[in-house]
């Protein structure tokens, strides 16, 4: 888990394609719409070329131009996240594309990556939906009833977790946490969608807004691990857990999924790999980074195997490169099983992984290795949404 939370799991008015691309953003090549958007990132304000235009294809092309890494967000008026993107260096340029219904939305610069960012408000006039093929539909149908799944089978198993801190079981709830955390992780761009449930769950203590109260897995993490002993607040925060998880569960239904935003997705889960489970960011204390991964992956995985037919009729070059990166990826992650786990396939038909070694002994050329492995399929992935729309 990211300090700051992402998602590109769109609320009900968008549909939308993510792609990062190097040198100069110029025209948009998208059909229908505006041109491009220009957008001007500095340390103390987001400047934009236009606040008013047409709906349908939107480019946002995007130069950073402060001192420090930024962020650039498309919002709803209400902070939900239509796109965005991440870590873009100083003298960085990138693109944004999306298709956007009319409406009012703001435009976001997040200089440093932290806080709410400096706004812009932007309308957007006319204009319709995309239209979708049936094999599209198809796919969102399928990926909405996977994270159905997921998020119902989470549930039980969270309860074993906090049964055990509620229990004051150390070690019950050690062997529980790494379990309990496999479906969020893999389908965590659909969790995060949900903005207030993600940092009362899933936050780090490097990631709380001013004022806000540790809560969640992580906060659990720490006690079990570092400190060796649960504090005073433990049975509350596992009831608190249990409660923002059953939140989760009941509203993942009602998340809007489009092609794209599975695409996007996908590629997410591989940045939150990239960004948290490779450098042993993620769970610090517990050393549990290779269930994440493995989980990540799995989502991504998953995304991508329901957008094949159609990806395989627009760019069959691209499949076949990302069918080669998974396995690969999934061949490197095979290296550090520790003995089987339960080795059923759930409602979904996924396996949960196997126990993985402690992170903290992956030394420095295997981690490179992994981060390579991530790589590697991270740059064919963030073509996916493109070959979905094309």
């Amino acid at each position: 888990m990211r300090p700051v939370r992402l998602s590109v799991v769109t609320a009900t008015a968008a549909v939308v394609a993510l792609t990062a691309v190097t040198g100069c953003a110029g025209k948009s090549e998208s059909k229908g719409g505006a041109g491009a958007v220009r957008v001007t990132a500095k340390d103390d304000a987001c400047e934009v070329s236009a606040t008013e235009f047409p709906a349908g294809h939107l480019e946002l092309a995007v130069e950073n131009q402060g001192s420090k890494v930024t962020e650039v967000y498309l919002l709803f008026p209400d902070d939900r996240i239509v796109t965005e993107r991440e870590n873009i260096g100083p003298g960085t340029k990138a693109k944004i594309t999306a298709e956007v219904k009319s409406g009012t939305y703001e435009i976001a610069c997040k200089p440093g990556m932290k806080g709410a960012g400096i706004r812009q408000k932007v309308t957007v006039t006319g204009g319709t939906a995309a239209e979708r093929s049936p094999e599209m539909d198809t796919a969102v149908a399928a990926y909405r009833t996977y994270v159905q799944a997921q998020a119902d089978a989470t549930l039980p198993k969270v309860k074993v977790f906090t049964d055990a801190v509620r229990a004051g079981d150390l070690e019950a709830a050690k062997k529980a946490y790494a379990p309990s955390r496999i479906g969020w992780e893999r389908t965590e761009p659909v969790a995060e969608s949900f903005g207030d449930i993600d940092p009362k769950v899933d936050v780090r203590a490097d990631g709380l807004e001013p004022g806000q109260k540790w809560t969640g897995w992580h906060r659990l993490e720490k006690e079990l691990w570092q400190d060796g002993k649960l504090g005073p607040d433990a049975k509350s925060l596992a009831d608190a857990l249990d409660k923002d998880l059953l939140d989760w569960q009941k509203r993942v239904g009602r998340a809007e999924i489009t092609p794209t935003s599975m695409a996007n997705g996908a590629k997410e889960l591989l940045d939150e790999v990239a960004s948290g489970k490779v450098t042993g960011e993620e769970e610090r204390y517990s050393h549990t980074d290779l269930v994440d991964f493995k989980a990540n992956v799995e989502g991504a995985q998953h995304s991508y195997e329901l957008l094949k037919p159609v990806a395989a009729k627009n760019d069959p070059a691209l499949v076949t490169e990302l069918d080669k990166q998974f396995a690969a990826l999934g061949t490197l992650l095979d290296r550090y099983r520790e003995g089987a786990g339960t080795g059923s396939a759930d409602a979904t038909g996924s396996s949960e992984p196997y126990a993985f070694t402690s992170y903290e002994k992956v030394g420095k050329a295997g981690r490179k290795e992994l981060s390579d492995g991530v790589n590697a399929l991270a740059e064919p992935l963030s073509k996916l949404a493109a070959a979905v729309v094309k």
